[in-house]
């Protein structure tokens, strides 16, 4: 039978891997492509062997990322896309401002986290840009597939109910957040398509979680068991699934998201 009809209750996308989000009221998608600027830069944490040029997949742990830096969700991030400008915030006051498409603009961001967190620097920091590889923009994504990552809150709601804890969605840091699905009904779209208006959308996996989730993405405490609670209650530690952008068009903030996969 058809798959009961979604709403996009939030967009978010996140320009360096690690920091905070941004709520994007529309955006447009492009096959074959992450949400423009989603992950475009990573704070490299110890040297890598990045080549702007030829790009490639690297684990999480060469760069700054919640799992191991849970401090990292205290700062709050602001990007503009226009001028390429990420700005810092920490303790209600900007820390950092620079381009960072710039060698200054990058070296006062990698300033900032050399003062910030020393003890838990591998090497100098250094911002890494995908915007110049060649074809479309580099993700320093969780996977090597450019992909959109989608968040079902029935689910997230379930697992407040059995932790007894309010969850922040926005601790799964994923793209876009959807409601009128029931829980864990994303795990039955899988290799399905799903609709919003002209754009589709093909589900090719589900997410399974990390212990960054554990941490409060308001305080940067880790204040919480996520995965372990996942485990415990469902069997898994997934949640939310990633598609892969097949046909391109604007999506925007309660948009209806349709699917025709059998249940």
């Amino acid at each position: 039978m058809p798959s009961p009809t979604a709403k996009i209750e939030a967009i978010y996308r996140y320009p360096v891997k690690g920091l905070s989000p941004q709520l994007l009221e529309r955006t447009a998608l492009v096959p074959g492509r992450t949400i423009a600027a989603d992950r475009l830069y990573a704070i490299e944490n110890g040297p890598t062997g990045f080549d702007p040029a030829q790009p490639t997949y690297f684990p999480k742990n060469r760069f700054l990322m919640l799992m191991k830096n849970e401090r990292l969700a205290a700062l709050k991030t602001d990007y503009d896309e226009g001028m390429h400008t990420l700005s810092i915030v920490q303790d209600g006051r900007e820390a950092a401002r620079g381009d960072l498409r710039t060698k200054e603009g990058k070296l006062a961001i990698e300033a900032f986290f050399r003062r910030f967190m020393p003890d838990e620097l591998k090497g100098p920091p250094k911002v890494l840009s995908g915007e110049t590889a060649p074809g479309a923009p580099h993700s320093f994504s969780d996977v090597a597939k450019k992909v959109v990552s989608i968040i079902n809150l029935a689910s997230v709601a379930e697992v407040e109910k059995t932790t007894g804890q309010a969850i922040d969605p926005l601790r799964f840091r994923g793209n876009i957040h959807v409601s009128g699905w029931p829980a864990w009904h994303e795990f039955d779209l899988l290799d399905g398509e799903l609709s919003v208006g002209d754009v589709r959308l093909k589900v090719v996996k589900r997410i399974v979680r990390c212990a960054a989730t554990n941490v409060d993405p308001a305080t940067g405490v880790r204040d919480m068991t996520i995965p372990k609670s996942l485990l415990q209650n469902f069997g898994h530690a997934d949640c939310g699934i990633y598609a892969e952008v097949i046909s391109g068009g604007d999506i925007a903030i309660g948009d209806a998201l349709t699917t025709n996969v059998l249940i």
